[in-house]
């Protein structure tokens, strides 16, 4: 990372940050909704990479406000959590159930690291007048905020499908236990 000695340099640090997340986030939402089998799930990431390419173009919009060429710069965060939800999707897939929660998980931790960059972007750009960023980066809060709170109420209910599954399973077996 280059050197940032001014608030309007970090800011576009950040923006470009963020950019970068965006367009990793969006390909991993890709893959995982290929990976869901869970018809709800499905139709939360369908919804939400529709919201992430609407985010990404304000952003864009963002950069022009700016009068900046739209630039990615390597988010480390954002490759992290992309690995880490790949490995879970691998590592689960012999339980469909269970790979669903695992989605879940991955998608939530993405959308609490996108919402505090976007409050972080949003300070910046309050503190500098920035009025039209704020506008832009609200709106791309407003929309990670609502997501989030889907995919933790999703969560829950997936996780119970799974234990439901596994309480089948052991009831299945204790009857045949008390057979023998």
């Amino acid at each position: 990372m280059s050197k940032l000695t001014t608030l309007e340099e970090k800011l576009h640090h950040d923006l470009g940050d963020i950019y970068d997340a965006e367009h990793r986030f969006l390909a991993a939402q890709k893959e995982l909704l290929s990976a869901a089998t869970d018809r709800d799930l499905k139709k939360m990431i369908k919804t939400h990479i529709a919201q992430t390419e609407v985010q990404v173009e304000r952003l864009e919009q963002g950069y022009e406000t700016l009068g900046l060429k739209a630039k990615r710069i390597k988010c480390a965060a954002a490759a992290g959590l992309v690995k880490e939800g790949q490995d879970g999707v691998e590592d689960s897939e012999e339980n469909a159930k269970v790979r669903d929660c695992v989605i879940a998980g991955a998608a939530a931790k993405v959308e609490h690291y996108e919402i505090s960059s976007y409050r972080g972007l949003i300070a910046s750009a309050e503190v500098m007048g920035q009025s039209e960023l704020v506008e832009i980066f609200r709106a791309n809060l407003a929309e990670e905020e609502q997501t989030a709170a889907t995919i933790e109420s999703s969560a829950t209910a997936l996780i119970q499908k799974a234990a439901g599954k596994r309480k089948q399973a052991a009831k299945v077996e204790a009857r045949s236990g008390d057979d023998a």
